[in-house]
């Protein structure tokens, strides 16, 4: 995912919005090498109102990438190691008994913030990772039957890794479907990888954003008139019906044991909206659906055991998909 900018014509609050979102991914790269799909990806999910789930083998910065993010937008940002022991209250903040005022009062948990990364969430049990999807869905939490909304705008990076399974708890196929993309981290190139290393040397320091030059180039109020500019993104009835068309095609996959939802289907309209606006357009087009297809279906899908043996991916599967679909003129 890559957009091109294309201004003309669009002035006022939604131009400036889209320019200062534009601008988050040169300031991103002052910490981070060579992530702009991820980066264009967690806009993406911001604009949506969605979460996004980062896959990736440890040290290729995806804490890094979720904080850059964070300063960038002027955004509160918090981290939980997701372990085995992890109880619901460590996340979602509990009822503490004063004993001066002799009553309990609510502490609000991590969950409390902007931008929150679980990091490995499939290494703690079912029980805490329901307490976060429903966090995720609901943007509130109820402690004691009392319902405690969370701030807007509210994104949850979850990562995972995918080389290490034991010890895990793999998200249920139901609660993946509730994360809007599912973004993969690379190893980054040869280059990228001596880029770091230059960085690194010449003093960069991962933990000091500020001192790496890194400042807020979009705030809440970008992100909202661009929210108001994307909801008004026209969609034409043949673009509908592509959608459909991919999303049903999966579900006659003769690799697939699950095809995508018609939750599904709505998040990659969804997805397709804010890019189209992203790249300077008020309509989607075809384009637009091709390129959000993968990080917004990838997950929501799941292969036979015996095409995962032949070495069938849920990405050669969309592609194959999006191959033969035929594309609305």
């Amino acid at each position: 995912m890559d957009p091109t900018t294309d201004n003309a014509g669009h002035t006022g609050e939604a131009g400036d919005a889209r320019a200062s979102l534009e601008a988050l991914r040169a300031e991103i790269a002052k910490a981070v090498v060579g992530q702009d799909p991820a980066v264009t990806g967690l806009v993406v999910a911001l604009l949506c109102r969605g979460h996004v789930l980062l896959e990736g083998v440890p040290g290729v910065a995806k804490t890094l990438l979720v904080r850059a993010l964070a300063s960038a937008l002027e955004l509160d940002t918090k981290r939980v190691q997701f372990t085995p022991d992890l109880m619901p209250s460590d996340v979602t903040g509990s009822l503490v008994y004063d004993a001066r005022s002799a009553e309990f009062s609510f502490q609000p948990g991590p969950v409390f913030t902007n931008l929150l990364l679980a990091d490995e969430i499939n290494r703690t049990p079912p029980k805490t990772q329901s307490s976060l999807l429903e966090a995720m869905e609901e943007r509130q939490v109820t402690v004691d039957g009392t319902p405690r909304l969370l701030p807007d705008p509210f994104l949850v990076a979850a990562t995972q890794n995918p080389v290490e399974y034991e010890g895990t708890y793999p998200l249920p196929e139901a609660q993946l479907d509730r994360f809007l993309l599912k973004l993969t981290i690379p190893l980054p190139s040869r280059q990228d990888e001596i880029d770091v290393l230059t960085r690194h040397a010449a003093g960069f320091n991962p933990r000091d954003l500020h001192a790496a030059g890194l400042r807020p180039v979009a705030t809440a109020a970008h992100l909202e008139a661009a929210r108001a500019a994307v909801a008004k993104t026209t969609v034409s009835p043949e673009i509908a019906g592509y959608v459909v068309d991919l999303c049903r095609a999966t579900r006659e996959s003769p690799s697939l044991t699950l095809g995508v939802s018609p939750r599904g289907a709505t998040a990659l309209l969804a997805t397709s909206r804010a890019w189209a606006w992203l790249t300077g357009r008020d309509y989607v087009i075809p384009d637009d659906v091709k390129a959000l297809a993968l990080p917004t279906l990838r997950h929501r899908i799941q292969l036979r055991p015996e095409a995962e043996m032949e070495g069938v991916t849920p990405d050669s599967v969309i592609t194959a998909i999006l191959s033969h679909v035929p594309v609305p003129r």
